[in-house]
């Protein structure tokens, strides 16, 4: 039985994703996403679920601070018209929860895992892994796209992640093939925008 692709988008913030951004480098996939990948599945009425960072204070292990809801920082760049749904989660992990997540001018509690949460989200706004296969794009390849792929591999799904549309934190290509030739296979099939764009054709 053939699987429907569905497509997940992580992290892509104005703080990793745009200049003046706290995390912020130059990262080829941004205008491949803005003049390529969004506009054509606008026209095919394709939505993204989409998975974003509340990474305020404090958060036990990581010292980062960044991506405050309510602030230009947490905004993504995916376009609201293509949103199907939203997960936000506060460390690197997708599993990752707390109190007043993603909510703005409130304290937020401690970071901890909600691994239940998760997979219900999932199989409501995807699918069962035996129906649909997540194509995963966004930031970064080296660090919060890898564990959204080793969950959704745990899970049972059989990830792709689309080449042209992940960047390394550094921004350098050559970072980004390192890192999708090894380790991502363990957990995805790394596939090129060509191979996608001719099953939605």
């Amino acid at each position: 039985m053939k699987k429907n692709n569905v497509f997940v988008a992580v992290d892509i913030q104005n703080d990793f994703a745009s200049e003046g951004g706290k995390f912020y480098t130059p990262k080829p996939s941004i205008g491949f996403l803005r003049q390529t990948l969004f506009p054509f599945i606008r026209k095919r009425n394709i939505k993204v679920n989409e998975i974003i960072s509340d990474y305020r204070q404090p958060r036990p292990g990581d010292q980062g601070d960044c991506c405050h809801p309510g602030e230009w920082g947490y905004k993504s760049l995916v376009p609201d018209n293509l949103k199907k749904s939203i997960w936000v989660k506060c460390m690197n992990s997708p599993i990752w929860v707390r109190e007043n997540i993603g909510k703005a001018d409130t304290k937020p509690g401690l970071p901890y895992p909600d691994s239940d949460g998760f997979g219900r989200w999932l199989q409501k706004n995807m699918g069962k892994p035996e129906e649909v296969t997540p194509v995963v794009f966004g930031l970064t390849i080296d660090c919060c796209v890898l564990s959204v792929l080793q969950e959704l591999s745990w899970r049972g799904y059989y990830p792709l992640v689309l080449r042209n549309a992940v960047d390394h934190a550094s921004g350098k290509m050559e970072d980004r093939d390192k890192v999708l030739e090894t380790p991502i296979p363990n957990w995805a099939k790394v596939v090129s925008w060509k191979d996608i764009q001719g099953e939605l054709e």
